[in-house]
């Protein structure tokens, strides 16, 4: 029980220290700014979520009308403010419900529209048509600040009204990437959701806006971008010569900007793309009205959340890097990114959910690489203290070899001695009693048995010190077989066993003679040893294929199924052997198995212990070589 309590209270210190080495880890990373790589990981998704086609606008109430190269080319210059004010009567026709200029302003001018004092009066004249006429600018009053949002007179009266693109230059990803609408700045609602309430009365109230978040003084929320396109657009000019057809502009939000590809500032980076014209400044606008209409905003995961995410893959991570066997941990961990990835990916493109996935990567990759090393001294070190014991297991290997070598040889000259006063007392003229003749055959028995025991010995030692050389010669197997066979008469009649032969005749085999005597006359002296008395012993052979088949069978005990993966170790005895009184080695059956493989061959067994049915088959196979 205390071995149990030992054992449970290593695994939780273990378990507990990586957990700890987990929960530090990924509480680090968490807390690492990320936004480019965020960011640029977001982008992946909207793109690939456009490529799905799954970015496509609803019925839009969006109309872009683009002053183009061609309009330049078409008015011999950018249209002016008399041209304009022309293009305002003409659009009035179509009943517009919200005109938007997107045109630069700066020092309270619009730089991208010249023209005379008069021409400009036209033109704020031509804007009091419209119920709802509004020039976008980036600029913003803080509370308390009046004035800053007025053009000079007399384009003072035409309204110039916050309506923020947010770029992330000095803040998030600092990329310069459109991917934010601000929506209210000191609690003043900005144009963007104005006049997307009117299309969706639910967000007239902003707290029912999408994926809203704080930042500074200002609500906001993300874009959910369509691609380049998916709003009708019109040339300037094509209005300017009533060359539309129906009324596309009926109760629509009407955006005026640029697309001549004059400067940069026309245009903005999008999750797209990066190049420089990337998606017009208008359409940018759309993306943002559509977005705040649809109320479709992708929404972030919580931060606790993400952090509850990190913390449960760093913690898998290091579980795996530290126990796992090294090309499943791979497989896990690559599959814990891919899956990572792919929720990701879902969850975007079907729901409109972002899950933060830099900082769970990031816990994947550096969890990995920082534990890697960790693990590869450890188990350096394991390898190095299994190298040491290694070598003191072979230096004691081999001295055991070496003295079983040394001990057996000497034990040879002994025993020959003794086999040979035996012979010399059996064959003596000299009358012994029938003690006496017990005696001697037992001491000649004995030394048999002995002889065998040794002689199995310096072959094994033999082959854990240089191994066998195999002499080979072509042989009848038969002929092997009869003459092991016949060398074992005798223990059979002492047994009372009869050996029966089915022997099919063969082509002689090349092999080496003594090393497969050996062989055969192991298999059959146990099959009589284990044999009952009176029974039958029985071996076979015949050609199956391109191999010769040899079995020998017995009427023994049989091999209980738990020990024969076991029979052919060497010094292995099974059970039931070691209970009884039938002497061996443990060596014999590893040895016929070792000089069966050395012939390229192999041999079996089929056993059986039930009652009735018990004894055993040896199966050996040799290549057949005419």
């Amino acid at each position: 029980m205390s071995f149990i309590t030992n054992i449970f209270k290593k695994f939780r210190f273990s378990s507990l220290y990586k957990f700890i080495f987990a929960i530090v880890a990924g509480l680090s990373i968490s807390y690492l700014k990320l936004d480019y790589i965020e960011s640029y990981l977001y982008d992946l998704r909207v793109t690939a979520k456009a490529h799905l086609g799954l970015s496509k606008a609803n019925d839009s109430n969006i109309v872009l009308v683009l002053i183009t190269s061609k309009t330049v080319e078409s008015f011999q210059g950018f249209p002016d403010f008399e041209q304009h004010s022309n293009f305002l009567n003409i659009l009035k026709k179509y009943n517009p419900k919200f005109l938007l200029y997107d045109f630069r302003n700066v020092d309270k001018k619009l730089v991208d529209i010249n023209g005379t004092v008069q021409q400009q009066e036209k033109f704020v004249l031509a804007t009091k048509s419209f119920e709802e006429f509004h020039i976008a600018t980036q600029d913003l009053e803080m509370k308390g600040e009046t004035g800053k949002l007025k053009l000079e007179p007399p384009l003072d009266q035409v309204n110039l009204t916050p309506c923020l693109k947010n770029p992330d230059t000095t803040l998030f990803a600092k990329d310069s990437v459109y991917r934010r609408i601000m929506l209210t700045y000191q609690d003043q609602i900005l144009l963007h959701p104005l006049i997307a309430s009117y299309y969706n009365k639910e967000i007239s109230d902003l707290s029912n806006v999408r994926g809203q978040f704080t930042f500074l003084d200002s609500t906001q929320n993300y874009i959910n971008y369509h691609p380049n396109g998916s709003f009708p657009t019109y040339s300037f000019e094509d209005v300017y010569n009533n060359k539309i057809e129906g009324n596309p502009f009926e109760n629509k939000l009407v955006i005026v900007g640029t697309d001549t590809g004059k400067s940069p500032r026309e245009y903005g980076y999008t999750p797209y793309s990066r190049e420089i014209s990337a998606m017009t400044s208008a359409e940018i606008h759309a993306n943002s009205f559509q977005t705040l209409i649809e109320n479709n905003s992708p929404t972030r995961t919580p931060k606790n959340l993400n952090i509850f995410v990190i913390l449960l893959i760093s913690i898998l991570t290091v579980y795996v890097v530290l126990t796992v066997k090294p090309s499943k941990g791979l497989f896990i961990v690559g599959l814990t990114l891919f899956l990572i990835s792919l929720l990701g990916i879902i969850l975007f493109a079907f729901f409109n959910v972002w899950v933060d996935l830099a900082h769970p990567i990031l816990a994947i990759f550096l969890c990995y690489y920082f534990f890697i090393p960790y693990r590869l001294i450890i188990e350096n070190r394991r390898s190095w203290e299994y190298l040491q014991k290694n070598k003191l297991l072979q230096q004691v290997e081999e001295l055991k070899t070496n003295f079983i070598s040394m001990m057996s040889h000497d034990l040879k000259t002994p025993i020959a001695r003794i086999q040979g006063m035996t012979e010399v007392i059996l064959k003596d003229d000299v009358h012994l009693s029938s003690i006496q003749r017990e005696a001697v055959d037992t001491i000649k028995g004995s030394s048999d048995d002995l002889l065998k025991f040794i002689n199995s010995i310096l072959q094994y030692g033999r082959i854990e010190s240089q191994g066998v050389e195999l002499h080979k010669q072509s042989k009848d197997i038969n002929q092997i077989l009869n003459d092991v066979i016949k060398k074992h008469e005798f223990l059979a009649k002492v047994k009372k066993i009869k050996i029966t032969t089915e022997l099919e005749p063969m082509f002689p085999v090349s092999v080496d003679v003594d090393l497969i005597k050996q062989v055969f006359s192991n298999l059959v002296e146990n099959a009589i040893k284990y044999s009952l008395e009176e029974s039958t012993v029985i071996v076979k052979s015949r050609e199956e294929g391109d191999k010769v088949v040899i079995a020998v069978t017995d009427n023994g005990m049989g091999i209980p199924a738990e020990d024969l993966p076991n029979i052919f170790m060497k010094f292995y005895r099974s059970h039931n052997v070691k209970t009884s009184t039938i002497k061996g080695t443990g060596l014999g059956l590893y040895l016929a198995q070792y000089f069966a493989e050395l012939h390229k061959g192999e041999i079996s067994v089929v056993s059986n212990t039930d009652e009735g049915k018990h004894g055993s088959t040896f199966t050996v196979k040799l290549p057949l070589n005419p």
